[in-house]
């Protein structure tokens, strides 16, 4: 039985409102922001967020010199039953911890992402 109810996609971008007002007019949907955060809900769809970046560095494409990343926020009922879990899958918890109510995790080839709850 998997440890996770849902994966929320999060693109890191130096301005959440304007690319996820893009992106709502690209797939349809409703933009809600909090200055530093923007979710676009989708209908059946799961949500698009978008965090906001200090020095955000463009991807490029197809070159490699700043690569295409965005990371997972993956939402749990229990922050310490799936902390356990998902160490034991392999993954590693970051040092630098910034909330309360998720855990930045590094999967086994480096990439981060956060258990979260509601």
């Amino acid at each position: 039985m998997p440890i996770a109810r849902r994966p929320v996609v999060v693109l890191d971008c130096p301005d959440p409102l304007a690319l996820a007002t893009f992106y709502a007019g690209l797939l349809g949907g409703e933009v809600r922001d909090d200055g530093d955060w923007a979710e676009l809900q989708l209908g059946d769809w799961p949500p698009l967020n978008f965090q906001h970046v200090d020095d955000y560095r463009r991807p490029s494409w197809p070159g490699q010199d700043a690569p295409q990343q965005l990371h997972l926020d993956v939402v749990v009922d229990d922050l310490d039953a799936a902390e356990e879990e998902t160490l034991a899958l392999g993954a590693t918890k970051a040092e630098h911890q910034p909330g309360s109510s998720f855990r930045v995790f590094l999967d086994p080839a480096g990439h981060p992402f956060c258990l979260c709850v509601d």
